[in-house]
């Protein structure tokens, strides 16, 4: 069996199994994404967060606890309001923490260069401390200032999964296209080893398309998270 062959029967093994997550669906701000890599042949997803709000009991050991271990007092992938909260916390009998978790998403790809498209990593979290073996250690002024921060967070976190959307289509777009015409992408090659030598000090990173430059050129805090695993070759 050829490696192409390998890889269609682990993508059908893993999209076949049940999903494990504690919702047990895809989130709605990325079904489309998710959906999109699906149906690529070079890709599929094993997991995925839209990004969402939580608290978190921690018990009474505090940040020595993982977070599976954790009581989720709370969570929501939408914006969250201040009375959810605080009738949370009265449930908290440890260390309560209030966090804001970005979009997520985990992608096995067939080969490195499918990979190298994908490759995008920072971070875009908030996690305060809140209450303390079940004492409240913060006022409600502080939590409603602490849920806006996180708001605006979900909402600049949601215009960035599109943004990242839009890139990755205009990218396996010029792939493809490159693909089938490759006296382009010589010429490409050619252009770019031309300019690499004329200005080497001005190498640099480049973004998935000339396009996703322009776009995210004041991002430098760009906040998803993408984690892009290579076929591997002992399966």
């Amino acid at each position: 069996m050829d490696r192409s062959a390998e890889f269609r029967k682990w993508k059908a093994q893993c999209l076949s199994k049940a999903d494990l997550s504690r919702k047990g669906s895809v989130d709605e701000d990325v079904v489309e994404l998710v959906q999109f890599l699906n149906m690529r042949d070079q890709f599929f997803t094993t997991s995925s967060c839209a990004g969402r709000i939580l608290l978190l009991d921690r018990g009474i050991n505090g940040f020595e606890v993982q977070k599976q271990n954790c009581c989720w007092l709370l969570v929501t992938h939408k914006l969250c309001v201040k009375d959810d909260v605080i009738v949370a916390l009265k449930k908290a009998n440890g260390d309560a923490t209030l966090k804001f978790e970005p979009f997520v998403l985990h992608v096995q790809c067939r080969q490195l260069q499918d990979a190298q498209i994908l490759a995008v990593r920072s971070t875009h979290g908030l996690e305060v401390p809140l209450s303390h073996k079940g004492k409240l250690m913060v006022t409600e002024e502080y939590i409603d200032f602490l849920l806006n921060v996180a708001n605006q967070k979900m909402e600049e976190n949601k215009k960035r999964i599109e943004r990242f959307y839009n890139c990755l289509q205009h990218a396996l777009e010029r792939e493809t296209m490159t693909n089938l015409h490759p006296k382009i992408k010589e010429k490409n090659n050619s252009s770019y080893i031309h300019k690499k030598k004329r200005n080497p000090e001005k190498t640099r990173a480049q973004c998935i398309t000339k396009e996703s430059d322009e776009e995210l050129e004041n991002d430098d805090d760009d906040d998803l998270g993408i984690n892009v695993t290579i076929f591997p070759e002992d399966y």
